[in-house]
């Protein structure tokens, strides 16, 4: 339901102008002029249809009814003067981590659970983006991205290293054999837009630079990209870090031995102001702890070949 409300602007005078029994202290206490105050309060008079205060020579009293209301609007101030008091103190208090959005879905949440445990009752506010530091537009404790890059007032620290190889769905090699490189020519290829170059990298290793697949299908997120090959829509290029459940599950498989395509290193960036908290440093800590966890159960791919 809708709520008829006059506009703030006006309570806030009147409240002040009765509080305070003058509509100059109310300008001073609000910064604003007499004539401003003045202005709301007749505003508001109009609104109620009913005059608020009894104007004098030496200056306004409240009505009756003026000072009912009064006792009704000064604890609704004061409730909202608390409540964003309270806000501000939670949100200030929260962890603010910014991470890219494959990512935080693949390896980041189902790993916070335990940094909770090290510090339960501390919030975590995790936000996703692929923006590049410079180009945040808001302040974060932690910010992970790939690296280590140097940025002014920031210190990198690499926690966590990948390489990326070819990996499908089961169900996908059981349709269509892949028995060697040259039987990717009758596959789909996924690619993700941010990342266009890395199947002609890894193809180039392998030694079939010229190599043409039968489909490509291009997606706008790593996530959709990853997704689609646990689909058997086709064979996507899976970052070791993010795709080694899959690959323990069964869920993805890796069809070649190799040759693995080096990624860079996801990287824990700190400003000058987070490197003097503890919350932003234990966290960088507890990544770094993760990440050496990750590489040493990183199970090495395993080829499935369809004869």
């Amino acid at each position: 339901m809708q709520r008829s409300l006059p506009p703030l602007n006006a309570l806030r005078a009147f409240e002040a102008a009765a509080r305070l029994g003058s509509f100059k202290a109310a300008a001073d206490a609000l910064g604003v002029t007499h004539g401003a105050i003045s202005q709301h309060v007749r505003l508001l008079e109009d609104r109620l249809r009913a005059p608020l205060f009894e104007r004098h020579n030496r200056g306004v009293v409240l009505t009756s009814a003026a000072r009912a209301y009064l006792a009704e609007l000064s604890p609704a101030f004061d409730r909202l003067a608390s409540a964003t008091e309270h806000y501000g103190r939670d949100v200030s208090s929260a962890l603010r981590v910014n991470a890219p959005s494959t990512f935080a879905l693949r390896w980041l949440v189902p790993r916070l659970a335990k940094f909770q445990e090290r510090f339960p009752g501390l919030k975590v506010r995790l936000e996703t983006s692929n923006e590049g530091l410079e180009a945040l537009q808001e302040s974060y404790d932690v910010i992970i991205r790939g690296g280590p890059d140097t940025f002014y007032g920031y210190s990198a620290t690499a926690f966590l290293s990948e390489d990326r190889l070819p990996v499908c769905s089961p169900a996908l090699l059981d349709r269509l054999a892949l028995r060697s490189v040259q039987d990717l020519k009758q596959h789909t290829l996924l690619h993700t837009l941010s990342l266009p170059r890395v199947w002609d990298d890894w193809l180039a290793k392998a030694g079939a630079a010229d190599l043409k697949p039968n489909a490509t299908l291009v997606l706008d997120h790593f996530y959709l990209t990853l997704q689609a090959a646990l689909d058997g829509v086709g064979i996507a290029m899976g970052p070791t870090a993010l795709v080694s459940n899959d690959l323990a599950e069964g869920r993805l498989l890796a069809p070649f031995d190799g040759p693995l395509l080096p990624a860079r290193s996801y990287c824990a960036y700190l400003s000058e102001a987070a490197e003097k908290e503890p919350l932003p440093v234990a966290f960088r800590s507890w990544l770094g702890l993760e990440g050496n966890m990750a590489r040493e159960t990183h199970i090495k791919p395993k080829s499935r070949k369809r004869k």
